[in-house]
């Protein structure tokens, strides 16, 4: 077969043709970047899926029956993992490109658009934004889902993400300001009954909360109130807006309340004190570092705070945030906290004796992949291209014009591709992209109903 496989629409129909739990796909002749600790880079090696499920990784695997995708000249990859994003937003894209501040986003936002959004809205941003991380790479995505006016703001959201395909948490929290049904967190109870039955399913449940009172109120602020309500549910936190001395200060109570631990995700934790650090690394609590959104937006010291993170003994996982503001996409989250930490640690250095403490590019795919799964509560499930996990994988062409020759893989993704060398995109074993193009959308009438929302969006006087 030739390099073309993955572009192929005789391969994908007879995909498609078999039964998902009889499917057997077996990728040949590729480099395999696992980012398994313990298999690392297999060069000219080959991949057997069975089902929704990665079987085997090895050179020559024997595979009777398997559809076989020649994968020559090809890097497959875990796909990424977003652990923070405001989904809902998407039909807003870029609206303020050099926001000024916080403040400029959360009052032109928060405080305006969001008071607007009708369920339609909500399923609409959150089905756009879901659909584009699946075009460039991203296979898993913490939907931080903020603007939960009432029960059917909810389902609107949670139904968006189940008709993309995409491995998703949503993540609920009731809305900063304006009017809502006060159904939070009480409603946690019904969601969780009627979409999240199931440990074995592509979606999953966390409870979201603001890490102070600053911005909204005590009643989104996480503490044990909220603590206890994800501990009878059984799900797991993720707090945003954590920076500065007052969250600081917020780390430190919960550590003594004990509800901080690896089932809380910390998000942006710039700016945070060195005791701050030491609490969240001894309690195993996660974190998520969105490195664009700390550089344009300000926040705190505008840094991300990965050598604050990893010297706390917390391996982050990386975020797009808010795309009204910023990109779409994994490779800039990665480019951008490459280039900034590589900066500081030179400029450091400059003029002394000491050697730069510089992270690589295969921490920064780490951070995208496995962490991210890690700190998303997924990491048995996908984060690497490891037998037993679930076959959540990108197929990159390694030989377009951008990336040949391949010289060193982990670098290839990290600083050469982007979504357009993305060929295939796998979740749970189902092709979701083929030949670069995402699979079972209506571009037309997907556009039609973003333009139609935007519009309804900015034309609406806040109901503040």
């Amino acid at each position: 077969m030739s390099l073309n496989d993955t572009t192929s629409a005789a391969i994908l129909e007879e995909l498609r043709r078999r039964p998902a739990d009889r499917r057997r796909i077996l990728f040949t002749g590729a480099t395999v970047v696992t980012m398994d600790p313990g298999l690392g880079v297999v060069d000219g090696g080959d991949l057997l899926v069975e089902g929704d499920t990665i079987i085997a990784i090895g050179p020559h695997l024997d595979a009777p029956d398997a559809v076989v995708i020649d994968s020559t000249g090809m890097i497959l990859t875990p796909g990424f993992v977003d652990t923070h994003r405001h989904a809902w937003e998407a039909q807003l894209r870029r609206i303020m490109p050099d926001v000024d501040d916080l403040g400029g986003y959360v009052m032109a936002t928060l405080a305006g658009y969001a008071t607007v959004y009708r369920p339609q809205d909500m399923y609409i941003g959150t089905r756009l934004a879901a659909l584009t991380a699946i075009d460039s790479g991203i296979t898993t995505m913490l939907d931080f889902s903020h603007n939960s006016r009432t029960r059917d703001h909810s389902d609107a959201a949670i139904e968006a993400l189940a008709d993309t395909g995409i491995r998703a948490v949503h993540a609920s929290m009731g809305p900063h300001f304006g009017d809502w049904d006060r159904q939070w967190p009480g409603d946690l109870t019904r969601l969780k009954d009627r979409y999240f039955s199931s440990d074995d399913q592509l979606l999953t449940l966390r409870l979201a909360a603001l890490a102070t009172d600053e911005i909204a109120g005590p009643a989104l602020a996480y503490g044990p109130e909220l603590a206890r309500v994800a501990q009878e549910l059984g799900i797991g936190v993720s707090v945003d807006a954590v920076f500065g001395t007052a969250s600081s200060d917020a780390v430190l109570r919960w550590a003594k309340e004990g509800i901080l631990g690896p089932d809380v995700t910390l998000i942006h934790s710039t700016g945070l004190t060195r005791k701050a650090w030491r609490s969240m690394g001894a309690s195993g609590t996660t974190v998520a570092l969105a490195p664009t959104s700390d550089a344009q937006i300000g926040l705190e010291t505008a840094i991300p705070a990965v050598d604050e993170a990893l010297s706390a003994g917390i391996r982050p996982g990386l975020s797009i945030d808010v795309e009204v503001a910023l990109a779409s996409d994994m490779f800039t989250q990665m480019r951008a906290l490459h280039a900034i930490q590589r900066m500081r640690a030179v400029n450091a250095a400059y003029g002394t004796d000491r050697q730069p403490s510089r992270i690589t590019t295969h921490d920064v795919l780490d951070f995208a992949t496995l962490q991210g799964a890690r700190t998303n509560g997924l990491a048995g499930v996908t984060g690497s291209l490891t037998p037993g996990k679930k076959a959540d994988l990108l197929v990159i062409r390694a030989e377009d014009l951008n990336n040949m020759p391949l010289n060193d893989p982990i670098g290839t993704i990290v600083l050469g591709s982007d979504a357009r060398n993305i060929s295939a995109v796998l979740i749970n074993g189902k092709p979701r992209k083929w030949d670069g193009q995402v699979l079972d959308v209506d571009l037309a009438a997907l556009r039609a109903e973003v333009h139609a929302s935007r519009e309804y969006v900015l034309n609406t006087p806040a109901a503040v």
